[in-house]
């Protein structure tokens, strides 16, 4: 069985292909969505999702979130003193989606179909699917977050031909892809992007304002008085549509009594706010809009995807951006994963799939480093050197010549680059290509660089001397971090001592995770009897007897709703 998965940095989700159409599948609290938060306790035990969410609260340094924003980097992250990377917190994401979907659907699932952000680039999009294969799961397709929008919301079955812009605002990515229907062949004309830059950012504005009309500085919460404030701005985030202004409230956690924090802000204050990340938001729709050669007027349709896109602020700037409203049939939070799903259905060749020929682009600039001649006889290396611009339709194939740039040069370098630094040394290396060539002055020898680059991420480097007809190729696959089959099974066999929490115990410990958060907010009588209701769940819990237990939790989820 094969699924499509939207691992997002806020929420993930999955979705598999029916008769009737792409569904999504529940997980095991019964949820279309689950969270992008991991948790790791002293003993060893991941809880993913809704749980460790609220486990955030309690005890901040056992969590990790929008760690997304760290795919394929170097950077780690401290959970109980363990370390993780980034691919693999996701890792844990995938492989509770992937159980959750084989407890629904009954089966096995073996393979998956990986959302990504368009403007991913091919280290991040190979940290993803090493997420993939770190949880079990064979992910031979990496189809880009607007690709799958598209498909999901239908635009490749319009019986006229369609230009339409798809704005994919998610938790902590920006996307915008400009595509093209002609026929049955569903065409990217551009990509652009900001992988720093999603919800999360709205939410950390409001929260600086908050705590400004409060008087206070962020540097001076404790972790969890943190987390209790930029919860608090999440909430407010969302109600703004409801209203000209929002109240914020939260109380700080003390020795003495807690101290209650609260300010009014405003639309037109937060919106001031904004600016900046509305800006930000800007340049990539400009940028995308250039490269495919197009006007605003051009578009005939534009698509909204991305939690994010559900915000007041950021349906208001589309508004003006566009000067028309935005198709919203779908969805923003499920459009990604039904469209991967979609996918999956097309790769196994489900016949109640029409098939559609999908194009793609690539998000960024290949070439190599070369040294440029500066006149007087100076020369400066480092800069690069494009092969294959950004926004070619791919696949693609293309040919440039070099020459030697000294005298007695009897090798020639070539390093694969990606980027659109002007110096190679901002931009990544991908790899490298290195040929013999006979010496002589500079400028004498030369030869012919072809790149090649597919659908599935794959670049071939071909490399021929002129002079003497040598050719090298190379298979380029990734960034120098590269895991083969066996370092990805000796990491999997580290990490199995972590012990995953188990589907039928999850509820009863999130509830309990819940009580324990609102239990810290109460004072008085209310304190006492949400203890005594804990107390209750806590004897049914260890009395095993399933029926019990089943009317404790929901006695205690009463309360907690009664009191908030």
């Amino acid at each position: 069985m094969i699924i499509g998965i939207d691992l997002g940095t806020t929420n993930s989700l999955a979705a598999y292909f029916t008769p009737e159409g792409p569904k999504i599948i529940p997980n095991r609290l019964g949820q279309p969505l689950t969270p992008s938060v991991v948790s790791v306790d002293g003993e060893g035990t991941v809880y993913v999702g809704e749980t460790a969410k609220e486990r955030r609260i309690l005890y901040p340094d056992t969590v990790a979130a929008a760690f997304k924003r760290s795919m394929g980097s170097d950077r780690e992250y401290v959970l109980s003193g363990k370390k993780f990377r980034a691919e693999e917190l996701s890792s844990f994401v995938l492989r509770a989606l992937k159980e959750d979907a084989e407890h629904f659907l009954g089966e096995e699932v073996t393979e998956a179909v990986i959302s990504v952000p368009a403007y991913f680039d091919d280290r991040r999009r190979r940290a993803t699917k090493r997420a993939g294969e770190l949880a079990g799961l064979k992910v031979e397709r990496i189809i880009s977050e607007p690709t799958a929008a598209a498909i999901a919301y239908g635009l490749y079955e319009r019986k006229k031909n369609t230009r339409f812009l798809v704005f994919d605002l998610g938790g902590g990515t920006f996307d915008v892809s400009i595509l093209e229907l002609f026929e049955n062949i569903l065409e990217v004309r551009a990509v652009a992007g900001d992988n720093y830059l999603g919800g999360e950012d709205f939410t950390q504005t409001l929260l600086k304002l908050f705590l400004k009309k409060s008087g206070m500085k962020q540097e001076d919460l404790s972790r969890r008085d943190e987390v209790r404030f930029y919860n608090e701005a999440e909430r407010a985030k969302r109600q703004f549509g409801e209203s000209g202004e929002v109240t914020l409230s939260c109380r700080l956690s003390g020795a003495d009594a807690p101290e209650e924090k609260s300010a009014v802000v405003s639309y037109r204050e937060y919106a001031k706010e904004c600016e900046p990340l509305l800006e930000k938001i800007r340049q990539p729709v400009k940028r995308s809009l250039s490269d495919a050669r197009l006007k605003l007027s051009d578009i005939d349709v534009a698509v909204l995807i991305g939690g994010a896109t559900r915000l007041q602020i950021v349906r208001d700037f589309v508004i003006r951006l566009f000067r028309k409203f935005p198709d919203a049939n779908v969805d923003p939070d499920e459009a990604v994963a039904l469209g991967a799903a979609v996918q999956a259905a097309m790769k196994e060749r489900r016949s109640e799939v029409r098939e559609v020929i999908l194009t793609d682009v690539c998000s960024f600039t290949l070439g190599t480093d070369v040294v440029v001649d500066l006149g007087n006889g100076i020369r400066e290396p480092g800069h690069f050197c494009p092969i294959i611009e950004r926004n070619t339709v791919i696949p693609a194939s293309r040919t440039e010549r070099f020459y030697t740039a000294c005298d007695g040069q009897s090798r020639i370098r070539i390093r694969v680059l990606q980027g659109e630094s002007r110096f190679s040394q901002n931009d990544l290396c991908l790899g490298e290509l290195e040929v013999e060539v006979p010496k002589g002055p500079a400028g004498q020898e030369s030869v012919d660089v072809t790149y090649t680059y597919d659908i599935n991420s794959i670049l071939e480097v071909e490399v021929t001397v002129l002079s003497t007809g040598e050719t090298k190729k190379a298979i380029i696959k990734g960034a120098d971090s590269q895991m083969t089959d066996a370092q990805i099974a000796a990491r999997m066999e580290e990490l199995a001592y972590l012990k995953i929490q188990p589907r039928d115990r999850e509820e009863n410990r999130l509830v309990l995770l819940k009580a324990e958060r609102v239990y810290e907010e109460l004072l008085g009588d209310e304190r006492r009897m949400l203890e005594y209701q804990i107390q209750r769940f806590e004897e049914a819990l260890r009395s095993n007897d399933r029926d019990r237990i089943r009317t404790e939790r929901e006695a205690l989820q009463a309360r907690i709703e009664g009191i908030w």
